[in-house]
């Protein structure tokens, strides 16, 4: 598809005006402006013709229109019904022959479990109030996404990406280890955005791992261990993990088993720590 005439300033505001929208900080809305980072975004994120891209919370429509010009076939879920009845409108106006590779899903993202289509790509510019909760819930109901690219307050960009011994490394980091690689992939400018933000923002992208470290009981088994150890993470392993084994020498005889030093903390340990000591079997007497 030829170059699309994407939405600016103008078009923001008057689309905005049109539906009565105030931006809320409820819903995390900040709505992008600028034409030349929605096509970073879609660069950055590789989307090529054909592509089955989910994209979360489109909001106007700015990034959804980007998509479309890649010739994607997007689906767009959008909790806000005066926005996803407008979407639509909105693409058939300015993209009349791409109208038919936009689907609108009029739901909360974190309720959605199925899609008309697998999606292969997860592009977005993520509300950034729920920005986590949403991202680990797609990845884990939906195996088809291959890669993604997503838009997020920089804090909670970099703490996705973060490595282990980093200090901002956390349950968020683990927990998006188990799906796949990440990365930062660019800073974004605060005046991209209507309204201007008081955070800075952040591209974060993922590839998938070919195969997942476990199944879905060990998966379980490990983000509990995971939240255990970051809801206390000045303690030590020993300390934090006793609730999840019982008590503190249930909790150090299972590390120990796990090849894993006791007075550790939770950042000092990669997800194929955590996975490990998910292995080892609980007393049947721990909590």
């Amino acid at each position: 598809m030829s170059e699309l005439r994407l939405l600016g300033p103008a078009e923001i505001r008057d689309l905005a005006e049109l539906l009565d929208v105030t931006p809320t900080k409820k819903l995390g809305q900040n709505f992008v402006i600028d034409a030349n980072t929605v096509r970073r975004i879609v660069r950055v994120a590789e989307v090529q013709p054909g592509d089955r891209v989910v994209e979360i919370g489109p909001g106007l429509g700015s990034l959804t229109l980007g998509l479309l010009e890649a010739d994607a076939d997007v689906v767009a879920v959008e909790i806000d019904g005066r926005l996803a009845e407008q979407l639509p409108k909105t693409v058939q106006q300015l993209a009349p022959d791409a109208a038919d590779r936009l689907t609108v899903v009029h739901r909360d993202a974190l309720q959605i479990t199925e899609l008309p289509a697998d999606p292969v790509r997860l592009v977005a510019n993520l509300p950034y109030n729920v920005s986590v909760p949403v991202l680990l819930h797609f990845l884990e109901h939906f195996p088809s996404l291959r890669s993604g690219v997503v838009m997020v307050q920089a804090e909670v960009g970099h703490r996705i990406a973060a490595a282990p011994g980093s200090k901002v490394y956390g349950a968020p980091s683990v927990k998006a280890a188990w799906y796949g690689a990440w990365r930062t992939a660019g800073a974004v400018s605060r005046q991209v955005f209507w309204p201007v933000p008081n955070v800075d923002s952040v591209l974060v992208a993922f590839e998938r791992h070919d195969e997942q470290p476990g199944d879905e009981a060990l998966r379980l088994r490990t983000f509990a261990l995971v939240d255990a150890a970051f809801q206390q993470r000045r303690k030590t392993l020993r300390q934090a993990l006793a609730p999840v084994f019982g008590d503190p020498t249930s909790a150090a005889t299972a590390l120990q088993a796990a090849g894993l030093d006791p007075s550790l903390r939770g950042e000092q340990l990669a997800l194929a720590d955590f996975a490990r000591l998910a292995s080892v079997p609980v007393s049947p007497d721990a909590a």
